[in-house]
């Protein structure tokens, strides 16, 4: 509990330090506030954006897309990852492809993805789970390539069959990875959103954000920014908290 408290002290601090020096920053006409706007003037278009009634329904929008991508992506990424480290004839036949797919961002795949899709859900679910899959796909496949082999043989020795040395060696080996994939991956949705939104979106966070730069509105646009980091950090926490419990063997 302890530790708890000092992680979100640590947090409140950065923050908090981070925050004053801005606004000092700010009001003493270090930064110019057409382009780096003032902590106040952020919290102000937050309150305008809020009562324009675009501000929840804009995250609601932006959270249903990176759910649906990231559920998706993960999922999909586990299941091949495990595929591919583990049956050498797939390994052998998906992983040049694939290692090929990895360095293309989801920014380069936008207007393709609008040519197979439209510009409706459909292109933006692609987009994020594209991004989220390569990355827990790439964490699983090396986590459960790694497995020691004295944990297959010792399996085996005690009479375990494939099946089960697949799900109470081979998985829990690979646990950390896996969960370390999945965190990333959690992180690149929100990142691949954007790209998402930006092209052919009519709300969403990263819709908002273009349309501030139209209208040079840099305090929207930090708006948009503050919304991707706040959600980003506390997915991240949550993921970190689950994944200590879920491979607690590794705490150990």
């Amino acid at each position: 509990m302890s530790g708890r408290f000092a992680g979100i002290a640590q947090v409140a601090f950065s923050l908090g330090l981070i925050l004053i020096v801005w606004s000092l920053a700010s009001a003493l006409g270090w930064a110019n506030s057409d382009f780096v706007p003032s902590p106040a003037a952020i919290l102000a278009a937050a309150v305008e954006l809020h009562g324009d009634g675009v501000l929840l329904a804009d995250l609601s929008i932006s959270l249903r897309r990176a759910a649906f991508g990231f559920v998706l992506g993960s999922v999909l990424g586990v299941v091949l990852g495990l595929l591919t480290a583990r049956l050498r004839i797939v390994g052998y036949t998906l992983h040049p492809f694939l290692n090929v797919l990895r360095p293309i961002p989801a920014i380069a795949l936008a207007p393709l993805a609008i040519v197979w899709f439209g510009i409706g859900e459909p292109s933006k679910y692609f987009l994020i789970t594209y991004t989220v899959f390569l990355a827990v796909w790439l964490n699983t496949d090396h986590g459960a390539s790694q497995v020691a082999p004295t944990y297959i043989r010792a399996a085996r020795v005690l009479g375990a069959g494939m099946v089960r040395e697949f799900f109470e060696v081979v998985v829990p080996a690979a646990g950390p990875h896996i969960v370390s994939g999945i965190r990333l991956g959690a992180a690149l949705a929100f990142l691949s959103l954007v790209a998402a939104e930006l092209t052919g979106a009519s709300a969403g966070i990263g819709y908002r954000i273009q349309e501030a730069r139209q209208f040079f509105r840099t305090d929207r646009m930090f708006v948009g920014l503050v919304e991707l980091g706040v959600l980003g950090g506390l997915l991240d926490y949550c993921f970190l908290r689950i994944g200590r419990r879920l491979v607690h063997w590794e705490q150990a």
